[in-house]
């Protein structure tokens, strides 16, 4: 390992060191259909290197000073798309104006959440978006209707990407080795993204449900101040981890025809 180059506690840096998980992971992207690659903390660049190989423009976003130093002095033809910011506060479309971006990376634990939600409000320039996460996490994005994990993060990423689980790295293949293993998903965008029903509404209405996950959605969308009439629809019998996207939908538009009347 690079010696100036030491993983950051407060940055969630574990250093992939197993080459062969690196290529897996720029091989889960799809070789068409976006104009970008960026990668979201490439640390000492072993999935970087795999994603030079792929003959598309690429960019690397990475906060830590130490490891774009690194980059900057073995990857000399990347240094101009070296990004040294921290990717939750970029505008993505003033930084890349009429891209399509694929999103890539071995994400830091502590702000993953945080990059989906960041791509799902840039969705119309995210067509793909593929990476490891903590295993749960991973989990939790593909989950179904149904499942235990199943959540707000499952429902907001489903309503407009096709999510596929790849595969499970153990924990033993970074440095320093996490305390839990990781799981690397695919995203890519539904051809027809956009949701029949007002966006913000569903995004409130999905999180509002699932704060009270025990509960029917008759008593945790209380403050919504449904009518009697509207919640008569058997759907308010349910709790929020039976339904799927289309369900949701379907009760965020009721949700909205109580507003109009």
């Amino acid at each position: 390992m690079h010696p100036s180059v030491k993983a950051k506690k407060h940055l969630g840096q574990h250093f992939l060191k197993d080459e062969s998980i690196a290529q897996k992971i720029a091989d889960s992207l799809p070789e068409v259909g976006f104009d970008r690659i960026l990668e979201i903390g490439p640390g000492m660049g072993v999935l970087t290197k795999y994603l030079l190989s792929k003959n598309q423009a690429l960019s690397v976003i990475e906060i830590d000073r130490e490891s774009v130093a690194y980059l900057q002095s073995h990857y000399p033809d990347l240094a101009s798309d070296i990004l040294s910011e921290d990717f939750l506060k970029l505008d993505l479309k003033t930084l890349f104006p009429q891209k399509q971006l694929a999103i890539i990376g071995n994400f830091p634990y502590n702000i993953s959440t945080q990059i989906v939600f960041k791509a799902l409000e840039n969705r119309a320039i995210v067509p793909v978006f593929s990476g490891m996460f903590q295993k749960e996490v991973a989990e939790r994005i593909a989950s179904k209707p149904g499942s235990k994990v199943y959540g707000i993060l499952s429902v907001l990423t489903q309503a407009f990407y096709e999510v596929e689980y790849l595969f499970t790295v153990s924990e033993h293949v970074f440095s320093p080795p996490p305390k839990v293993k990781s799981g690397v998903i695919r995203l890519i965008r539904k051809q027809d993204f956009e949701l029949d029903c007002d966006e913000a509404l569903f995004f409130k209405v999905v999180k509002t449900a699932f704060q009270q996950r025990r509960k029917t959605l008759r008593n945790s969308l209380k403050l919504f101040e449904l009518s009697a009439d509207a919640t008569a629809d058997k759907i308010f019998s349910e709790r929020p981890e039976r339904l799927g996207v289309a369900e949701f939908v379907a009760l965020t538009k009721l949700v909205e025809k109580q507003k109009r009347n």
